[in-house]
């Protein structure tokens, strides 16, 4: 689960046998162990009604579920969804996370949060030089 800058609020590495529907539920738990004012979340469409609804009655989360558009063919970036898939990109440029190198989940978990952890510590303190955004003059 990451926050709407792309940052990473909560990770939760499952077998690939379990569906997003239920490890959903664990997720959430632990999203609103760690940020209590958590209230709207966007979901893929795979968080069925179920799911929603042990988040609103439980957690007192809503879970907006943004759908693919009707007639759609081909990649098109779905409001709000383009986030999640922006930060796993920014994620697998590690070259650790590339491939799944690891025997067991929670060290899974804890290289997608140093991974992150390296991207937002190049974020506070960058290396000097030019930003991309600058012009030639002002470096």
């Amino acid at each position: 689960m990451v926050h709407t800058l792309g940052l990473l609020v909560v990770v939760l590495v499952t077998a690939a046998s379990v569906h997003d529907r239920d490890g959903g539920a664990r997720v959430l738990d632990r999203a609103k162990m760690a940020m209590p004012s958590l209230v709207l979340i966007w979901a893929d469409a795979a968080y069925s009604r179920r799911m929603q609804d042990f988040a609103a009655g439980a957690l007192r989360i809503a879970v907006q579920v943004v759908a693919k558009l009707v007639g759609q063919s081909g990649f098109v970036p779905l409001p709000r969804r383009w986030v999640v898939e922006r930060t796993h990109a920014w994620i697998t440029g590690h070259r650790r996370m590339s491939r799944d190198y690891e025997r067991l989940p929670t060290h899974a978990e804890a290289m997608i949060k140093w991974a992150m952890i390296g991207l937002m510590a190049r974020r506070l303190a960058p290396a000097p030089g030019r930003r991309p955004w600058q012009s030639q003059a002002t470096a």
